[in-house]
């Protein structure tokens, strides 16, 4: 089902999503905007022109007449698409001071507004291929309202004095129910893993297409803090038989001791959030782990990570609710995994406060082609290299997400909220 069937529906959902990124980041002021604090993450006023340079250099130029806003910015915004321009080196965004936090407002005001008035006129209606890309750029979107608040979690996590990036505190309202301990067991056969219906999803996550499965066991609840607390004690960060080979030489070259933003003060641990830092509160969710940490742990327990056929099969079976950033912030609080739940069936917190780390290496399901001309970019040629999570995090929205969603990410990044879910054979 189309989300743009209506223009005003059109104009709706256009006005909700960008609406939300300027919720974001209305606590980040002209200096936070700017920095960079490492290769992989942007400043917020790179996302901010990013985002609407997508629907610029996308919709806007199906529309007749349209003149680029400042011709600088196609080199400047452009993320990885080779066959649209010259990307400005990624890991030198943090230098732009210019244009500044006010122009880059100013900038997306004015691509509101023309597409705004190009939706009233009728453009979806008259291009089924501006409408399928406008709901692509929202989703777009949405992925960079998450990367908006783990790059400026890792900015501010570096500062001294440990800021909030948001006003709020966390959920800290207990959870009614006791820990889940248990497993719950999936039998073997034949299932079907991959997008079906007409609502929206990427390329990546098609086509659908049948797989087998052996029996098998997911935990009911994913890893907590004081689970992962006790793989410390036990000296899981300098054990090298329980880390894969290029996992243990990262953490002896990198020094990692802990989870990217604990910190251990005598007998006390403690965690860098968008609220600031709090102490560790060992029922919540494990996050920020990297795919080796993950490995790690899972080794350690005993267990596996699951693969991603198995995670979405399971997924298929309950109902997409959790604990997401839309949720949160209405309730007034900073994106964190909560320490209640708020989704049910027997596989707790599956969707929302943490994206899972699965086994599976992101790579293209059988048939996949790519899309044709620029916006095959978007997916296929970041197919090499990384590992395939699943399930949205405190960070995403609650519409943004589905059982077939990929994520992915390399096996060493830790800024993201990802956690770890256990499986085993049945």
């Amino acid at each position: 089902m189309s989300l743009l069937t209506e223009p005003q529906s059109a104009t709706d959902r256009f006005e909700r999503v960008r609406r939300f990124t300027e919720q974001l980041t209305a606590n980040i002021g002209p200096e936070d905007s700017t920095i960079q604090s490492m290769a992989n993450a942007s400043p917020v006023k790179w996302h901010l022109a990013h985002t609407t340079w997508f629907f610029e250099t996308f919709v806007l130029s199906r529309v007749g007449g349209h003149e680029p806003i400042d011709p600088a910015f196609e080199s400047l915004f452009n993320s990885y698409y080779n066959t649209v321009g010259v990307p400005f080196p990624r890991p030198l965004r943090g230098v732009l001071s210019r244009p500044t936090l006010e122009q880059v407002h100013k900038y997306r005001r004015a691509v509101d507004q023309r597409l705004g008035e190009a939706i009233a006129e009728g453009l979806c209606q008259r291009d089924a291929g501006a409408e399928r890309i406008i709901e692509l750029g929202l989703q777009h979107e949405q992925q960079h309202q998450e990367l908006i608040l783990t790059d400026i979690k890792h900015a501010f996590s570096i500062n001294p004095l440990q800021p909030a990036v948001l006003p709020g505190g966390l959920d800290n309202e207990p959870a009614s129910e006791t820990p889940d301990d248990g497993w719950t067991s999936y039998q073997e056969g034949r299932r079907e893993i991959g997008h079906s219906g007409d609502c929206f999803a990427y390329d990546n996550e098609s086509p659908r297409h049948p797989v087998w499965l052996s029996p098998y066991r997911l935990k009911n609840s994913p890893v907590t803090c004081g689970e992962f607390l006790a793989f410390i004690a036990d000296d899981g960060y300098r054990r090298p038989e329980l880390w894969l080979s290029e996992g243990w030489n990262t953490v002896q070259a990198e020094g990692w001791s802990s989870p990217i933003y604990w910190r251990r003060d005598g007998d006390s641990w403690s965690e860098f959030t968008l609220a600031g830092r709090v102490a560790l509160d060992l029922n919540r969710p494990a996050t920020h782990l990297s795919y080796f940490e993950a490995d790690a742990y899972a080794r350690w327990a005993g267990a596996r990570l699951p693969t991603e056929a198995e995670w979405e099969a399971a997924a298929q079976m309950q109902a997409v609710e959790g604990n997401f950033a839309d949720v949160l912030m209405a309730d007034g609080l900073a994106p964190h995994p909560a320490a209640r739940r708020r989704s049910g069936g027997p596989l707790h917190r599956l969707f929302g406060d943490s994206w899972e780390w699965t086994s599976s290496s992101y790579s293209p399901y059988p048939g996949y082609r790519p899309p044709a001309g620029a916006l095959g970019e978007y997916n296929g040629k970041f197919m090499c290299n990384q590992y395939v999570l699943r399930g949205g995090s405190c960070a995403t929205s609650s519409d943004h997400i589905r059982p077939s969603y990929r994520n992915f990410f390399a096996a060493d990044s830790r800024w993201q909220f990802a956690g770890v879910r256990l499986a085993a054979e049945a």
